[in-house]
C-alpha cells in the first residue's frame, strides 16, 4: 500500500514550455448557473456577479465572517506624526489600528501625504512583506514589533531585525508617488496574519473566531489570503476618516501573494476604485486551467514538502491535477473588479508566474467589462516587454524577475492618472 500512496504524492513535471499547456476550456463568466446568459448590467449585478462572487468564495478563498459589529469598537491612534517626510515634500503618519476594539489584535499603518496636495489625495493602499520599516529609509519609521519571517528577523528569533530598514524600500516609490500628487498607505501582513501554517491563532482569524485558538477551520471557512484582504479593507476604514486623502479614489495594490490579497480585497469591498494585481500568478491573475508555472497542486500543498495550505480553502486542494474540473478560474476573480478600473501586470523572466496565463486572465475577463459599457483591454494581443496596454483594464509585462519595480510603479501611476483623474 505504500507504494501507490508514494505515487499519488509525486509532483508532476512543472510546464515551462508552451507548447506543452494542454487545451483547456475556460468557463464563461457571463452564463449564469441556470444556463441563460447575462443581458445587461442589472442581470449581471443581480444574478451572475452574486454567483461569480461565490464560486471564488468557496473554491479558492473561503468565507469571510461579517465584522461589521466588532468594527464598532474600533479604536484608532496616532503613534507619531510630521510634516518633514522626504525633505519635506510629505506629511507621514503612523497609527496604531485595533480594528475590533482594543481586546483584539493591532497592526501599524504608515502613511505618506503630499503636502503640496491642493485637495485630498488620491492613495494607494497596499500590504508589505517585511514591517514598514522595511519599505523606506526614513529614519521614523518604526520597526515592526510582531512576527516577522526569518528573512527580516534577528539570528534566530521571529522579531524584527533593525538592521534592515528600507530592505524593501526599492519595492516602493513613495518618493516617486509623492512628486506625481499620490499618498500611499501600507501595513505589514504579519500584523493581521503570520504567514506560516499556525499563524491564524496569533491573527485575527482566531481573535474573530467565536471559538477562539481552538477553531478546527473548516472547508469554505477564510483562509491567510481572506485575512490579508480584509485588513486591506481595515486599512481603508482608517483612512476614510484622514481629511488629507480621498477614500473615493483608493487603489488596492499588492505583489506576489499580496497581489491575489489585493484581488479579493477589490472584489470585496467595492470602495477600493481601481485594483491592481502585480505578478501574482497562480491563485491570483493567471489561468489555472494552463498548469504552466506554479500548479494549483504546488500552491497549496499538495505535495510533501511544497506550497501553502493556509493562504486557501480546503476545496482549491481538491483540484490538484483536477484543474480542468475547477468551476471557474483567474478571469472570474478579476471579473470581480468591474467595471472599476484593473492593473495586471506581469514580469518576463517570471515563467512560475505564468506571464501569459496573467495576461489571459484579463483577456477573459474583458467580456464582462464590455457588458458593463466599458472599454477594458481592448486587446487580444499578448504585448511587447515594457508596451503596457489597456484602457479600462491595463497589462503590461515588465522586463526581468519576479518583483515590483520602479517601472511598475511609474505604469500604476500613469494608469491611476487616467481612471482616477483628479476632483
Amino acid at each position: 500500500m505504500l507504494l501507490p500512496l508514494l505515487l499519488l504524492s509525486a509532483m508532476p513535471p512543472v510546464i515551462s514550455d508552451e507548447a506543452k499547456v494542454p487545451p483547456y476550456t475556460l468557463p464563461d463568466p457571463l452564463v449564469c448557473a441556470d444556463g441563460r446568459k447575462v443581458a445587461d448590467a442589472k442581470m449581471w449585478e443581480e444574478v451572475r456577479r452574486p454567483e461569480v462572487f461565490r464560486l471564488v468564495e468557496e473554491n479558492m478563498f473561503g468565507r469571510t465572517p461579517d465584522t461589521s459589529k466588532s468594527q464598532a469598537d474600533a479604536v484608532v491612534e496616532i503613534r507619531e506624526q510630521s510634516k518633514d517626510a522626504f525633505g519635506g515634500k510629505a506629511s507621514r503618519t503612523q497609527f496604531k489600528v485595533w480594528p475590533i476594539g482594543k481586546k483584539g489584535p493591532s497592526f501599524d499603518m504608515l502613511l505618506y501625504v503630499p503636502n503640496a496636495a491642493k485637495r485630498p489625495a488620491p492613495v494607494f493602499v497596499g500590504l508589505n512583506f517585511g514591517g514598514n520599516h522595511t519599505t523606506t529609509e526614513d529614519p521614523a519609521v518604526f520597526v515592526a514589533s510582531s512576527w516577522v519571517s526569518k528573512q527580516w528577523a534577528l539570528r534566530g528569533t521571529t522579531q524584527a531585525d533593525p538592521a534592515l530598514r528600507g530592505g524593501q524600500a526599492r519595492r516602493w516609490e513613495f518618493e516617486m508617488l509623492i512628486d506625481r500628487g499620490y499618498a500611499s498607505a501600507t501595513a505589514y501582513y504579519g500584523d493581521f496574519e503570520p504567514d506560516h501554517p499556525e499563524g491564524w491563532k496569533d491573527g485575527f482569524r482566531a481573535a474573530i473566531s467565536p471559538d477562539g485558538v481552538n477553531t478546527k477551520w473548516k472547508d469554505g471557512d477564510w483562509a491567510a489570503i481572506g485575512c490579508w484582504s480584509w485588513g486591506l479593507s481595515r486599512m481603508l476604514d482608517v483612512l476614510a476618516k484622514v481629511p488629507s486623502v480621498d477614500p473615493a479614489r483608493a487603489a488596492v495594490h499588492g505583489h506576489s501573494r499580496l497581489g491575489k490579497a489585493s484581488l479579493w480585497a477589490g472584489a470585496q469591498d467595492r470602495r477600493f476604485a481601481f485594483v491592481i494585481s502585480n505578478d501574482s500568478g497562480c491563485g491570483g491573475a493567471a489561468l489555472n486551467k494552463r498548469i504552466f508555472g506554479e500548479t494549483v497542486g504546488i500552491i497549496t500543498g499538495h505535495y510533501p514538502g511544497r506550497g501553502f495550505p493556509h493562504w486557501f480553502t480546503a476545496r482549491f486542494e481538491t483540484f490538484s491535477e483536477r484543474e480542468d474540473q475547477l468551476p471557474l478560474d483567474a478571469h472570474y476573480l478579476l471579473a470581480l473588479a468591474a467595471p472599476r478600473p484593473l492593473y495586471v501586470a506581469s514580469a518576463s523572466e517570471d515563467s512560475w508566474a505564468d506571464p501569459l496565463g496573467e495576461f489571459l486572465g484579463a483577456v477573459n475577463a474583458d467580456p464582462v467589462y464590455h457588458l458593463l459599457g466599458q472599454p477594458g483591454l481592448a486587446t487580444k494581443e499578448f504585448p511587447p516587454i515594457s508596451k503596457p496596454v489597456g484602457r479600462t483594464i491595463g497589462y503590461h509585462l515588465r522586463p526581468g524577475k519576479h518583483d515590483i519595480l520602479l517601472e511598475d510603479w511609474k505604469n500604476y501611476a500613469d494608469f491611476a492618472d487616467r481612471v482616477l483623474p483628479a476632483k
